[in-house]
């Protein structure tokens, strides 16, 4: 029986490499709901290509509605949201409550709403499946053994690894969405250049994996070969290797739980170097504004993504400089974040407060 595929965002970067896995194998999968927000000739060039899949533009007027309703109705094997920033929360609890597995490429899921999204797969007796490489690798590396000491996330350091603080007060735009490695949307992009993307890696690593921020650590990994690892009690590494292409996690997750044969390019160890350095939080403020947020918990790490995504549009329109991202986020979380109630209403509201500050933040800048 084919599996019934969900893609939410399916015209950005991990839609469409999950349509080339798709793609593939059609004996095995059948695409029945495509969303993307405004690359409508994407999405109808799509919908000729799966002619029985509901095709959402979230875009128009209603258009997220439409898409909580289409998730709701087509009811899914399985959802890979790729859906960018905070748009994705509602669509992965919507995605959970139809009873559908989620291959989880949308962050911003679990980092504003972790526990309610956990809860919530629990309840409904679904898997949440890591589409981000960094999780992937850890997702499968688990397995092997609970003796765990410490996850390692690697990062490539986007283009700014090797400059100082100062001389980051004056990149421009340009120069942080030249990702040496990667080639993602802008937002992601200046994140990677910023380490806010590592931070909020750091934030989903704690709800997903059950582990407390201290076990986290980060390491610089230009190539991105090694995308993540775990370091047991007993001092022994495991670390999970592909070259940096998106396709290979979309492809065990939408395989997931066999493992299978993949025509994607494999790795060569022919000439293969592999470099490693220590990752400096001093010059990357949005990691310790990470740990800082998911050691507080609560609404603390909703309020660091909100912040972040103000900032981040502010740069990308040239109105701040790269250094104001973690300035505005920094003033955001100096506020009380605290909340009795973790339910959706109570995320959603915190999301909108933390935005309000950071604009006023960045309107004094």
């Amino acid at each position: 029986m084919k599996k019934r595929i969900a893609v939410l965002g399916a015209t950005g970067s991990i839609g469409t490499s999950t349509i080339d896995i798709i793609s593939r194998d059609k004996e095995n999968f059948e695409v029945v709901l495509l969303s993307a927000h405004n690359k409508v000739k994407q999405l109808l060039e799509l919908k000729s290509l799966f002619p029985n899949a509901i095709c959402v533009h979230t875009g128009e007027e209603n258009g997220k509605e439409k898409l909580l309703k289409a998730i709701k109705e087509t009811a899914p094997d399985i959802t890979v949201n790729g859906i960018t920033g905070s748009a994705g929360l509602e669509p992965s609890l919507a995605s959970i409550e139809a009873g559908s597995n989620l291959a989880l490429a949308n962050k911003e899921s679990i980092v504003m709403a972790g526990e309610l999204v956990l809860r919530k797969a629990v309840e409904k007796k679904v898997n949440i499946i890591p589409v981000d490489s960094e999780h992937s690798a850890i997702f499968h590396l688990m397995k092997m053994n609970a003796n765990l000491s410490e996850l390692i996330l690697t990062a490539s350091g986007g283009p700014f690894k090797d400059l100082s603080l100062q001389e980051m007060e004056n990149v421009t735009v340009e120069e942080a969405l030249a990702h040496p490695t990667w080639k993602m949307g802008p937002k992601i992009t200046i994140d990677s250049a910023s380490m806010a993307n590592k931070g909020l890696e750091i934030i989903e690593a704690c709800f997903l994996f059950r582990v407390e921020p201290e076990k986290i650590k980060v390491v610089i990994h230009p190539q991105s070969i090694v995308h993540s690892m775990i370091k047991l009690y007993n001092g022994v590494i495991y670390a999970q290797l592909s070259k940096p292409d998106m396709r290979h996690p979309i492809h065990d997750a939408l395989y997931w739980p066999k493992t299978m044969l993949s025509t994607l390019e494999q790795l060569n160890f022919d000439s293969l170097t592999l470099e490693f350095k220590k990752c400096d939080p001093v010059r990357f403020p949005m990691l310790n504004l990470a740990w800082e947020a998911a050691r507080k918990k609560q609404l603390y790490p909703c309020a660091y993504n909100a912040a972040n995504e103000e900032a981040v549009s502010a740069f990308l329109k040239k109105k701040i400089k790269f250094t104001d991202i973690s300035k505005t986020t920094a003033y955001v979380l100096e506020g009380n974040w605290t909340s009795e109630s973790m339910e959706l209403d109570s995320i959603l509201n915190a999301d909108r407060e933390a935005r309000i500050k950071a604009v006023r933040f960045i309107e004094k800048i």
